[in-house]
């Protein structure tokens, strides 16, 4: 199957590996890398993407950031930013793919161990997991010919040191295992399920 990988970095490489290790034809998305350029937070940028790729039956996005900081000390770009990435970013990569997703296609978006986990300078991360977790759900009732959603919730990622001192007590995981938590939400008919990847 064709699949689309948004993000070329950690977890979106891992994801891209391990679909071309179990049969698929992946191509990676990044802003500035990858076999297609586009900026998640521009849905502009996204039908030009869907527009350029065409059809295809696979789309995983591990491309989402948003500001870590003490909440008092937060600013309105910082939460506007925010949501317009991993918020609005992830629901317009959906919404923009759908002209173009095969039926019974797949959409896999992400989260983090933080919508359930509270930290101190995670309140962003945590709003913006619920708002992706939220829509995941909702749309997997709401979405045509079959196409099917869910998102993946990781804990920090061993790979991640610079972000180890803000889990303390977390166990990170390899992104090879959170990779397959990706081809679980491709592979089996599940939909609208938030899959967890942590080992604490």
């Amino acid at each position: 199957m064709k699949a689309i990988v948004v993000g070329s970095a950690t977890i979106g490489s891992a994801v891209r590996k391990l679909l071309e290790e179990n049969g698929h034809e992946a191509m990676s998305v990044g802003r500035k890398s990858g076999d297609y350029q586009a900026d998640i937070s521009d849905p502009a940028s996204l039908k030009a993407l869907f527009s350029s790729v065409g059809s295809f039956d696979i789309e995983a996005n591990a491309a989402a950031g948003v500001f870590p900081g003490p909440f008092e000390q937060t600013s309105d770009e910082q939460w506007a930013n925010s949501i317009a990435a991993k918020g609005m970013g992830q629901i317009n990569l959906v919404r923009a793919a759908l002209p173009f997703i095969a039926d019974r296609g797949s959409s896999t978006l992400i989260s983090g161990i933080v919508t359930d986990e509270f930290l101190h300078g995670g309140t962003i991360g945590t709003t913006v997991n619920h708002l992706v977790e939220g829509f995941a759900k909702a749309a997997a009732v709401e979405l045509p010919r079959g196409v099917r959603i869910n998102c993946i919730s990781p804990t920090v990622l061993t790979e991640s040191v610079a972000y180890h001192a803000y889990f303390t007590g977390f166990t990170p995981v390899p992104a090879a295992e959170v990779a397959l938590a990706y081809l679980r939400a491709i592979s089996t008919p599940i939909t609208g399920r938030i899959l967890h990847k942590t080992n604490c």
